[in-house]
């Protein structure tokens, strides 16, 4: 991953709303939300929604695909490997068996998203 585009979904994530979208977004995968009910459980309204979407689909975090008369978002989670994965790119000052065991705990990482960590 390059530098901007690790900089760019940090940014997208940096925003409140857009953080609670994507954690969301996240806890419904592999299924994905529509538009609809992502505005009903974070309370927002939907043309906020948009914008936040917007924001975080340009970041390459979620995608969307239309079925039938809504559009249903994900979080992409392969995206979110790569940036783990760039963010600890020199654990361990690149000492890959000193950094076995930090990775190997993978804390707060979901079994689907920690296997390719």
């Amino acid at each position: 991953m390059e530098s901007g585009k690790a900089i760019q979904a940090l940014a997208a994530l940096a925003q409140k709303t857009r953080l609670d979208v994507f954690r969301l977004l996240v806890k419904h995968e592999p299924e994905g939300l529509p538009a609809g009910e992502i505005a009903r459980r974070i309370g927002i309204a939907h043309n906020t929604l948009s914008a936040h979407l917007a924001g975080l689909t340009r970041a390459g975090l979620t995608n969307a695909q239309r079925h039938s008369r809504s559009i249903v978002y994900r979080a992409d989670l392969a995206e979110i490997r790569h940036l783990a994965a760039f963010l600890a790119e020199d654990c361990c000052g690149g000492e890959s068996a000193a950094c076995k065991p930090v990775m190997a705990d993978r804390a707060g990482f979901p079994a689907k998203v920690a296997a390719d960590v």
